[in-house]
């Protein structure tokens, strides 16, 4: 991986704590149950996605 695409990759995690971050304060914030299982159900997949992007430096890191 070049040095370029790690910083993507990066880049993307940053991106998605970003994305947690706000959707975890919207839930918290909200009232409407089914918004809020819509986005608990969101949340779980960028959460699933960021982890996914972890793996991956993780992998490259031990090679």
């Amino acid at each position: 991986m070049t040095q370029k695409e790690l910083l993507y990759v990066e880049d993307a995690i940053g991106h998605e704590d970003a994305i947690i971050q706000i959707v975890t304060e919207s839930i918290n914030n909200m009232e409407n149950e089914e918004l809020k299982d819509f986005l608990e159900e969101k949340l779980n997949e960028h959460i699933a996605f960021k982890v996914e992007l972890m793996n991956l430096l993780e992998d490259y890191a031990n090679e």
